[in-house]
């Protein structure tokens, strides 16, 4: 795991500036990669950095950028590629007479990429990736992400005062330390990130700098061009483009690995049961594999608690565990993690939480996260990677389970919710969604813990008023499936009075979450599983992770999100994914195997901290500072009435506007630290 970053020239630059330039952008992700650093530049246009956190190999023979056997390439790399031994052996069968120097798997790329080619190389790789690659026979660059965005890459046009660049990195800090750096906020983006709590690929907070979409390669050929065309932002998932010197790409289709997968499916559920977790397994061994200690976050839910399972059954000796828990119990699952723990026989340290520890890593991350993200489970991330970082450097988790497998609440809502709306006709669904509304959050919770005491059933979804109340908030706007979806994934369905100055329409808003659905029929539970694979999950949960992870030097490694997982995932009908009411069926008969059931089914929570109660508390003068109305009027982005209604409305209890207020106060955040 490591940060890169690089310049390409448009303007003639002095080959010392283009060198120190790149210098100082991989400088600023020193915490990517305190173990070493390198540059590369051919000392007219181009110039490649690296900071490395040493996982396989430690040696100085990993060092990057590092030059293929052939002279051809140049790569920095972040990442790993878990069956790189197995790529070794494939070069070796064509070619027996390459020689290693490295037990690296960037060396192992670089072969790949000689000897078989940069685009026929990409589909063998089974890993994370995000990898800047010069060419010096064609004299071009490659900028290559992996299969689902586990590790960032943005790209970009800066005007400096050393005149015009072509720039990459891991994270957008390593551009504002070009000299001259100016690009504006994008208010196209910062009305993008009030509807999801994060910006969307392909757009970054700035203007003309982008992210490389999940699966994608850009190719530049010569120099690259003067400005960005507009249209590299409609793109769209299966889209590509070729502009002037510009070439972009998907060299990997999800929507085609879908199609592929559904086309074999499991018609028997042992053989379902019996394949996924062969396959866990296989996976877990390939991403156990580290020259460094190696652990595993657990929080004590199915996905992590699976994962660590299979991994103890590997060992042979007690792998150590990591979880944190909070003084509030409504959000403390630390106690569910340590007896899974317990069962299991790892080695378990766990970290409690306070709203005062909290309120001392708030002020950083407006830098560890580089743009606006307001995923307040970011906060329980950083701890448990800070604790983990103490014992290891490399840890695995256990995200995506509920894309694949069908974990998320409204994939069991969804169907329910629109069979339910499809049933009113448009004139009286105006009256309803007042009724439903008309009743508080904490009213529908109440009722619906009565109603399951009385008719003897399981508590198994969480906030259901808050549930309640966003329905009912959209019901009027609800015709599509993709209506629905959008419903569920967004926080703030028109901020159009929120964010000055900007004039996006609602298609365009919401392209993202309508991506074209694979070519064969789809339920509505496995749409929506579709569109959080190739948007929140890269979007949000990935770039959680990552950044949590690595501002503490710390890798975390994804099984579920291995190729073979995802298709096998895919494979199994949603009614072996979903059944009795319950996702994740074939994760639980797997775990039960190792997990007593009792130790496990509990309502669904997520990694949440108690955000909207430290906010009437302990960080009541902190919001209260960046949404002071004369601030906001004065920086001239959002709406300071629409903001203090909110903000008062939530103080009061009337209502519990705390993703929407934490919204604000992260851009609010970051906008301050970089004033």
């Amino acid at each position: 795991m490591c940060g890169i970053a690089g310049i390409f020239s448009i303007d003639q630059q002095d080959p010392d500036i283009l060198k120190n330039t790149a210098k100082a952008m991989a400088d600023e992700i020193a915490h990517r990669g305190p173990d070493d650093s390198g540059i590369w530049s051919n000392n007219s246009s181009i110039a490649l950095s690296h900071r490395r956190l040493s996982i396989i190999d430690t040696s100085s023979l990993g060092h990057q950028p590092m030059r293929s056997a052939s002279d051809r390439f140049i790569i920095s790399y972040n990442g790993e590629i878990y069956n790189h031994q197995l790529l070794r052996n494939k070069v070796l069968e064509s070619f027996p007479k390459h020689q290693w120097k490295s037990s690296s798997d960037t060396e192992t790329l670089l072969a790949m990429f000689d000897y078989f080619g940069v685009q026929n190389s990409l589909p063998h790789l089974s890993g994370m990736f995000a990898i800047a690659l010069w060419d010096n026979q064609e004299e071009s660059l490659y900028l290559i992400r992996d299969r689902m965005g586990e590790k960032p890459l943005y790209f970009g046009w800066i005007e400096s005062s050393h005149g015009k660049s072509f720039v990459f990195s891991s994270e957008l800090k390593c551009l504002r330390t070009i000299n001259g750096f100016n690009n504006s906020i994008s208010r196209r983006a910062l009305q993008q990130y009030f509807r999801f709590l994060y910006v969307p690929a392909p757009f970054s907070i700035y203007k003309d700098i982008y992210k490389l979409d999940s699966g994608c390669v850009l190719k530049i050929s010569d120099a690259p061009p003067q400005h960005p065309p507009e249209s590299i932002v409609e793109v769209g998932f299966d889209g590509a483009f070729k502009y002037q010197s510009l070439h972009l790409s998907r060299w990997y289709n999800f929507r085609d690995a879908v199609q592929n997968a559904k086309s074999r499916p499991f018609s028997d559920e042992s053989n379902a049961i019996t394949s996924v977790e062969a396959t866990l397994n296989n996976v877990i061994s390939m991403q156990s594999i580290s020259d460094v200690p190696l652990g595993a976050f657990l929080s004590g839910g199915i996905d992590s608690s699976l994962i660590v399972a299979l991994m103890q059954e590997q060992a042979n000796h007690p792998i150590q565990t990591f979880t944190i828990g909070f003084d509030d119990k409504k959000f403390d699952e630390s106690l569910f993690a340590a007896a899974v723990s317990k069962h299991i026989g790892t080695d378990h340290h766990e970290l409690m939480v306070s709203s005062d520890d909290a309120k001392s890593l708030i002020p950083s991350l407006s830098s560890i996260y580089d743009e606006p993200f307001a995923d307040s489970s970011q906060i329980p991330t950083y701890f448990v990677s800070k604790s983990a970082k103490e014992k290891v450097t490399v840890s695995l988790s256990g995200d995506a389970g509920d894309e694949l497998f069908g974990g998320y609440n409204r994939y069991l809502l969804g169907p329910r919710v629109f069979s339910l709306i499809n049933k009113f006709p448009s004139f009286a669904r105006g009256p309803v969604s007042k009724f439903l509304t008309m009743v508080s959050a904490k009213q529908w919770d109440a009722v619906y813990i009565f109603l399951c005491n009385i008719l003897q059933r399981e508590n198994t979804i969480s906030q259901v008023g808050d549930k309640i109340h966003k329905t009912a908030a959209r019901f009027q706007s609800i015709h599509t499936a993709d209506d629905l979806y959008k419903s569920f994934v967004t926080e703030w369905q028109n901020a159009d009075g929120l964010v000055i100055g900007s004039s996006v329409d609602e298609k365009e808003l919401f392209n993202l979450t309508t991506a074209a659905l694979p070519n064969i029929k789809l339920g509505l539970e496995e749409q929506m599983m579709f569109r959080d694979a190739i948007t929140y999950l890269s979007g949000d949960i990935l770039c959680k992770v990552d950044r949590a992870a690595m501002s503490n030097s710390l890798e975390t490694r994804v099984p579920f999100l291995d190729p073979s997982v995802i298709e096998i995932a895919w494979r199994i009908p949603i009614d072996m994914k979903i059944k009795n009411k319950q996702g994740k069926w074939v994760l639980r008969e797997i775990l039960y195997k190792y997990v007593p059931k009792e130790l496990i089914e509990r309502p669904k929570t997520g990694f949440g901290v108690p955000i909207g109660d430290w906010l009437k508390g302990p960080l009541k003068d902190w919001a209260e500072d960046l949404l002071d109305q004369e601030k906001l009027a004065q920086q001239g982005y959002l709406e300071p009435l629409i903001v203090h209604k909110y903000w008062k409305e939530h103080l009061s209890g009337s209502r519990d506007w705390t993703f929407r207020i934490w919204s604000i106060l992260m851009f609010q955040s970051w906008l301050q630290s970089i004033e």
